[in-house]
């Protein structure tokens, strides 16, 4: 019964989540400024936070026990996450390069301004998403259900976020689901959120860089002519590749500690 509880404020917890998200982005949606992203983050960060202070009460679980209570190692975690994730956003293009038929141009003349408006929006990003999914919700279903059991239902909430955000299926539980996993075991291991929000940052800043996001990067992909779906195959087999090494890495991580600070 206390585990289905669990789960219960858990799916609860993270469908409140989704409708902060939904609600703020609504109302920021038509702010005349072209940082409205970055302030309905903001808002949903505070919200998202004051929401873990409530079901952590509810459960009776003390905010320290789901990694979101700052501690002297925090920047430190994140910055040790930011450099794995460019390390691992940087692979992609390499292995995509080396399988042939592309190649990678600059996309506009080099310019701090934005690289630093999507630097700072991923960051944002990556804290509210650390927060909805990896704070309150993972850590209370490992402390009831455990790891495996932990991580699946995590893993099939945010994907099916990323569906209800215009992923298609594949994308979401391939791509965004993949993700969870391993920012899931970042954050398992490391007893905290602060370096999956490090790694969860630079892997959306680096992919940006690269050109393998919507948005157009510092420098931008481009495929041979009829060799497209060949590319963009490669791609998938490269990101694949690239999560299931740092899962594995993250996976066999011994933890110093047990409880679960940031």
């Amino acid at each position: 019964m206390n585990n289905r509880l669990t789960i219960f404020r858990v799916v609860l917890f993270c469908l409140l989540c989704a409708v902060v998200l939904a609600i703020t982005s609504g109302l920021f949606k038509n702010v005349p400024s072209e940082w409205n992203q970055h302030l309905m983050l903001v808002v949903a960060i505070i919200i998202t936070y004051a929401l873990t202070l409530l079901f952590t009460k509810w459960e009776k679980i003390p905010l320290k026990n789901v990694g979101v209570v700052a501690g002297k190692s925090t920047l430190k975690k994140v910055l040790i996450g930011f450099a794995i994730g460019l390390i691992m956003t940087a692979l992609q293009p390499v292995f995509v390069l080396l399988l042939g038929h592309y190649k990678m141009v600059q996309s506009y003349p080099f310019s701090p301004r934005p690289i630093f408006f999507y630097l700072t929006l991923y960051i944002l990003v990556a804290i509210r998403e650390e927060l909805a999914f990896r704070g309150y919700p993972l850590f209370s279903l490992n402390y009831k259900l455990g790891l495996w059991a932990s991580q699946l239902i995590i893993f099939v909430i945010f994907s099916l976020e990323h569906v209800v955000g215009g992923m298609t299926w594949v994308q979401a539980f391939a791509g965004a689901g993949t993700g969870a996993l391993l920012f899931g075991f970042a954050a398992l291991r490391t007893n905290g959120i602060a370096l999956p929000i490090g790694l969860h940052a630079a892997w959306n800043f680096g992919q940006w860089c690269w050109g393998f996001k919507n948005e157009r990067g510092i420098l931008q992909g481009v495929a041979d002519k009829g060799f497209e779906e060949v590319v963009n195959r490669n791609a998938w087999i490269s990101y694949l590749l690239i999560m299931i090494i740092f899962i594995a890495i993250f996976y066999f991580y011994t933890p110093r500690k047990n409880r679960a600070t940031i």
